[in-house]
């Protein structure tokens, strides 16, 4: 997390050791987009980024898109830019838990804490609309992480809307093996953010060989390429259309994502520590 680079105390300390520190920016959502954050958490983000850039010898972004984000950032809150490079994040685990479906019936999945960027409050309306609709012919999804902050809407849909009980399934404490289960089976991982520094899941669900369906960020398009389906996140309609069209049995899109799917490569940590490795060397020498 980015807590703590605020404080000058850290920087001193080390400093007196003859220890320069590398900084690891996983975003910077709170400085444009305050409005899907904690209130207070705009300041006290601009306060770190502030102190940091000043303090680090260098920077690892984690996203081209992030690096960029502290380009732009970096003169508003008038310090220099320090030297930085981008090594983009492996998954976390390559092991894949064999076994059973866990539903029968077609099913998505959404996998982030539920909080406002992520979105679920579109995606649960697209459901609602497609079960009222469709019936009981209507796809299954599965919402898969903790409950945070400001979504007292997104939990009033799952705890009181009764059209979506039994085709909408909140696991909020799922095991490393249930998720890998639940995505390996999974029509496709939807992932409807506003905004992202990175999207882990994304990564995860392309190495276990399962579609996506994600918003048009720049970022994904980063660290996916073309595989993906993407949509604006506020664009009910086409989430629906895909979500319904991939639910199918013979759905000639959902195919064709998984011919793109082939071959595909996620970004591995000995790529990671080449280039922060690299980047450290260099900046030793100077």
């Amino acid at each position: 997390a980015h807590s703590g680079l605020e404080f000058d105390r850290f920087y001193e300390g080390l400093g007196r050791d003859g220890i320069g520190v590398v900084a690891m920016i996983h975003d910077l959502i709170p400085l444009p987009h305050p409005e899907y954050c904690r209130p207070g958490v705009l300041m006290k983000q601009a306060e770190r980024m502030t102190v940091a850039l000043s303090k680090v010898r260098g920077i690892i972004a984690n996203s081209e898109d992030t690096a960029r984000s502290i380009e732009v950032f970096a003169p508003r809150l008038g310090v220099a830019l320090p030297p930085m490079a981008t090594a983009l994040l492996a998954p976390g685990t390559a092991v894949c838990y064999a076994g059973e479906r866990p539903l029968a019936q077609p099913y998505f999945v959404m996998l982030s804490t539920i909080e406002p960027r992520k979105n679920h409050w579109m995606l649960l309306h697209v459901w609602r609309d497609l079960v009222e609709r469709l019936g009981d012919q209507a796809p299954t999804l599965v919402v898969i992480g903790r409950r945070g902050w400001e979504c007292e809407n997104v939990v009033d849909m799952l705890e009181r809307c009764e059209i979506l009980k039994g085709k909408v399934i909140e696991e909020s404490e799922c095991s490393d093996e249930r998720l890998h289960l639940y995505l390996q089976h999974a029509q496709a991982l939807v992932f409807p953010s506003f905004v992202e520094g990175y999207g882990m899941p994304l990564v995860e669900a392309l190495q276990l060989g399962v579609p996506v369906i994600a918003s048009n960020l720049g970022v994904f398009h980063e660290i996916a390429g073309d595989i993906p389906e993407y949509l604006d996140p506020l664009d009910g309609p086409g989430w629906a259309r895909l979500v319904t069209e991939y639910a199918q049995s013979e759905s000639p899109v959902r195919a064709s994502q998984l011919q793109r799917l082939q071959g595909y490569q996620p970004p591995s940590w000995e790529q990671h520590f080449e280039v922060v490795d690299a980047f450290v060397e260099r900046l030793m020498a100077d």
